[in-house]
């Protein structure tokens, strides 16, 4: 079994670095093979070029998302842990899914590129796995006072991994982690993502369907 992680922090020494590595450890004790893309590492370039437009309007597949196509194809399951920026992914993280989930790839419209805003939706990726850890510095409270968490599952879970067929994904905030007095909260996150990882690759989890639960909650039949 293959664990593709992507990782958005810029340093190896951080809390979000712990947190990654508190995940991924249990599933290389399971003897999963392990990719991590370190996007800040790696430094991927999030910005959308011209090139990723050409191809957006039916040109070639830039090289270097072509190889990101092949590393996401050999994972059976996926994840992704991030510092939550402004209620959402930070912009590396985001610019690469908007880089790597190209149309013809991710999803299409009818036949290709003329068939868009015409014919229906296909979602492309296969139903893989997907956990989403986001390391919040606000309380929860904050965050189910406004709504944020959901907010962040209905543009993420929902309107980017769903749209594309992955609708198999969980995601997970760990909150208030900020400054020393919340070290026993940094601890604590360390445990509880431990257990999502052995919840997540235990054969008996159980599958999810993020969009049949969005659509349940709002009231619409799913």
């Amino acid at each position: 079994m293959h664990l593709m992680t992507v990782f958005a922090h810029p340093y190896t020494d951080k809390y979000p670095a712990a947190v990654l590595t508190r995940f991924v450890e249990p599933f290389r004790t399971a003897s999963y093979s392990v990719d991590i893309l370190d996007l800040h590492a790696e430094h991927f370039d999030p910005r959308f070029t011209t090139d990723d437009h050409a191809h957006f309007w039916g040109g070639p597949v830039p090289a270097d998302i072509a190889e990101m196509h092949r590393r996401i194809e050999r994972a059976d399951k996926l994840a992704f842990v991030f510092p939550v920026y402004w209620w959402g992914m930070p912009a590396i993280m985001k610019g690469w899914i908007e880089r790597v989930f190209t149309p013809g790839w991710a999803y299409q419209y009818g036949k290709g590129v003329e068939d868009r805003g015409k014919a229906p939706l296909s979602s492309l990726l296969g139903n893989v796995p997907t956990v989403l850890i986001g390391i919040g510095g606000s309380t929860q409270a904050t965050y189910d006072k406004y709504g944020y968490a959901d907010a962040m599952r209905t543009q993420i879970d929902v309107g980017t991994f769903a749209y594309c067929g992955i609708t198999d994904v969980e995601s997970h905030l760990i909150f208030n982690v900020e400054g020393e007095h919340n070290a026993p909260n940094r601890r604590q996150g360390l445990t509880m993502v431990e257990g999502i990882a052995h919840t997540f690759m235990s054969p008996e989890r159980a599958v999810r369907n993020a969009k049949q639960d969005h659509l349940r909650a709002r009231g619409f039949a799913a």
